[in-house]
């Protein structure tokens, strides 16, 4: 079995004490995480690895990737990966791309891929009794979502930090909200972790709105160094449940 990599002392600090302001991990939690191959997932893994190790807090960790059959996604290098590393592996292989050419109705298929893969994590979990689902949005991915919700749909919004699902039998965490993009992709690099780039026609095709709140806020913080900071601390209520 190998060991795996141990994260930067900064990354471990500040999803440390996300965790600790949202109560992300209890004892005797059994984790799912939901791995893509990305760098985040892929750096949240080696995160909660490191935490399992040196935590007080006891709890088990398994890992599920969802393949939606794109064509130019192959996650089976994380197999004998995730075998090394000694961790439960759950890769769930759906035609998500295909069923999206019938089934699309009034949604766009990134809209409509992202809630068939949870439907999938949703399904892994409750067969093998995972109580908490890990996922890996950081808080670019927060600050982008905040402007898009305001921008385009009127309201103050962002992603959850820890919630329950409408059903009631799954937490669902996000252990990176306080780090940021490119602590991962700096850890990525060093650590030359197997990160796996998902190249799917109908999300990178054309440019999004997503894309765009990225370059604005890259923009303001070169103006601004204290940008995300403040960002962050002005989401705190909206990351809360």
């Amino acid at each position: 079995m190998s060991t795996h990599i141990k994260p930067p002392r900064s990354l471990l600090s500040v999803t440390g004490r996300a965790i600790g302001d949202f109560d992300m991990i209890r004892t005797g939690d059994r984790i799912l995480l939901g791995l893509s191959g990305g760098k985040d997932s892929l750096s949240l893994l080696h995160i909660l690895l490191d935490l399992q190790q040196r935590a007080p807090i006891k709890f088990s960790l398994a890992v599920c990737t969802v393949d939606p059959q794109s064509p130019d996604y192959d996650p089976s290098t994380l197999v004998p990966y995730l075998a090394e590393l000694g961790v439960t592996y759950h890769l769930e292989r759906q035609p998500i791309v295909e069923s999206a050419k019938t089934q699309l109705r009034g949604d766009s298929f990134c809209a409509y891929c992202s809630r068939m893969r949870r439907g999938i994590l949703y399904r892994v979990a409750r067969q093998h009794d995972y109580n908490v689902l890990a996922l890996a949005q950081h808080l670019d991915d927060l600050a982008e979502t905040l402007l898009m919700s305001m921008f385009f749909g009127g309201k103050l919004r962002t992603m959850k930090a820890h919630y329950t699902n409408d059903a009631g039998d799954i937490r669902i965490i996000r252990p990176l909200v306080y780090a940021r993009e490119r602590q991962m992709n700096s850890f990525a690099q060093l650590a030359n972790l197997p990160v796996i780039i998902e190249n799917c026609p109908a999300c990178f095709a054309l440019p999004t709105a997503r894309q765009e709140m990225k370059l604005l806020l890259a923009g303001l913080e070169k103006q601004h160094p204290k940008l995300f900071p403040n960002v962050r601390t002005a989401m705190r209520g909206l990351m809360a449940s």
